[in-house]
């Protein structure tokens, strides 16, 4: 029997990891078990639920130890990232708890029969109910907070649906110890086998996508893997909402005057930036528009002397680093120049130094923003607004967007948004884009191809995704779910187009 190989990116050592590829049937029953626990989830009190999120949330952090040791040996993050994001995915679990016992999230809304300005109408009353079982894709950069553990699958329980996990092949041992953890708390708390079940293999994640059970699909990954999924579930009978996370340059854009008052301090936020992680974050401006002129320069040379003087970083896999070399080359055949990189990264592992690039922004063409997943970025040098405007048309549409600008600079910011707010899903000003908030108020979002939709994967909003409105018109009392009935009072409503919150019920 073939079995997988996990491989530690420090030294390239390749080790068995005994799991096997599942094949169609044992991914077939795997989702078999999903959907029928979905009978049992898609009716189970929001406070139940809450209190299976908790424990799985208790689980995670009791196997901390265990959990950080095998991830760290398949994407050599380290210690603090690993222990930090053991720490989020169990937060994202809680956080979600929260938002159930809360209960906004449901958009109950009670329209009363009776006269109207349109004559007598019906009583509707409507709410968010679940959609049924969601496949999740884990992700190679985050083994905790975007895969197994991660929002998607905290998101979908939350809702009412069953997960099954594609297993990334990144982290295949993370993944199984992740899911075990996982599994435990789901026995203990007496929630059905298949609420979460995972599957492992390319095949297998096909077959996931294709399985007429499954409701809707989570992924974050690659553009060219996103459109391959998206293809299966188009050919479906019936196809599926697919949401997507999948490419991202981020463009900071720097004013004339932030870079005269804070040059220094800039070209040190940036460069952490750009460089956390490895550059192995969605969120990495891959792209930085800097003023000509002196203050532009020295921020510039800033970025240039951090680069030259920084260690090779640890990368994720081989095919990151094969294609962080390549896209690298595809950048400087398109025009640009090299400003700084650092020493020389080969060895047994995974690795690559900063490379800090630079293109006149009026030359911005599409070729000089391709996302490069590591530590690269491209120095776009500008002379005014305008030429930003016009550069922006080159650079794909992304989660994020930044401005650093002054007080002075209340026009120009206009001028920026009015260019960046279509194009982005979150707007940072003097700060940087990498460390996405986990909150209620968060949008982990944009337009194709940073997402395919308007939804986030970041937040309490991303319940919304695995979620579809009902509408009972005329219904008895008996038959409605207990936020919809006349004397519940535990959630915010909206009753005859006013909102309601449970102290004024």
């Amino acid at each position: 029997m073939t079995t997988l190989q996990s491989t530690n990116p420090r030294t390239g050592e390749t080790t068995d990891t005994g799991i096997a590829p599942c094949t169609a049937d044992e991914t077939a029953a795997v989702i078999g078990r999903a959907a029928d626990a979905f009978a049992v989830l898609g009716r189970s009190s929001r406070a139940w639920r809450a209190g299976l999120l908790d424990a799985i949330a208790d689980a995670l952090e009791a196997d901390r130890d265990a959990l950080v040791e095998a991830a760290d040996r398949e994407t050599g993050l380290g210690s603090p990232r690993l222990p930090g994001e053991v720490g989020r995915a169990a937060f994202q679990f809680r956080l979600f708890a929260e938002a159930l016992r809360e209960g906004s999230y449901l958009e109950a809304t009670i329209d009363h029969a009776g006269d109207t300005p349109l004559g007598p109408q019906p009583e509707i009353r409507r709410m968010l109910v679940p959609i049924g079982p969601v496949g999740v894709f884990g992700s190679s950069n985050f083994p905790f907070a975007f895969s197994v553990a991660g929002g998607d699958t905290a998101s979908a329980l939350a809702g009412g649906n069953p997960v099954v996990v594609k297993a990334h092949s990144s982290h295949l041992e993370t993944a199984k110890r992740s899911h075990a953890a996982i599994a435990r708390a789901v026995a203990a708390y007496g929630a059905p086998e298949g609420t979460v079940g995972i599957v492992y293999g390319t095949e297998a994640g096909r077959t996931l996508v294709a399985d007429p059970r499954i409701r809707a699909v989570g992924f974050t990954g690659s553009l060219s893997g996103g459109k391959a999924l998206l293809d299966i579930i188009n050919a479906r009978p019936e196809p599926i909402p697919f949401y997507g996370e999948l490419s991202s340059l981020n463009p900071l854009v720097i004013t004339p005057a932030a870079a005269a008052a804070r040059a220094g301090a800039i070209a040190e936020g940036l460069f952490g930036s750009f460089t956390l992680g490895a550059g192995q974050f969605c969120t990495k401006p891959g792209i930085a528009f800097v003023p000509r002129g002196d203050a532009g320069d020295a921020l510039v040379a800033g970025l240039a002397e951090r680069a030259g003087e920084a260690s090779a970083q640890t990368l994720l896999n081989g095919r990151i680093s094969g294609s962080f070399g390549e896209i690298r080359d595809r950048i400087l055949a398109a025009g640009a120049s090299t400003v700084a990189e650092g020493a020389d990264a080969s060895g047994d592992g995974f690795a690559a130094t900063p490379v800090v690039l630079q293109v006149d922004a009026s030359d911005l063409s599409p070729e000089h923003a391709e996302e490069a997943f590591g530590p690269l970025i491209v120095v776009a040098r500008y002379d005014d607004a305008a030429e930003i405007g016009a550069a922006l048309d080159a650079v794909p549409d992304s989660l994020t967007a930044t401005i650093h600008s002054e007080d002075a600079d209340a026009s120009l910011v206009d001028e920026l948004l009015a260019d960046l707010a279509p194009r982005t899903g979150r707007i940072v000003f003097n700060g940087y884009p990498t460390g996405v908030r986990v909150s209620w108020g968060q949008h982990h979002g944009g337009t194709w191809p940073s997402t395919n939709s308007q939804h986030t994967s970041v937040g309490v909003s991303a319940i919304r995704r695995f979620l579809r409105p009902i509408a009972y018109q005329g219904a008895p009392a008996s038959a409605l779910p207990e936020e919809l009935r006349e004397d519940y009072a535990g959630i915010p409503r909206r009753i005859d187009g006013v909102l309601v919150l449970p102290a004024e019920a």
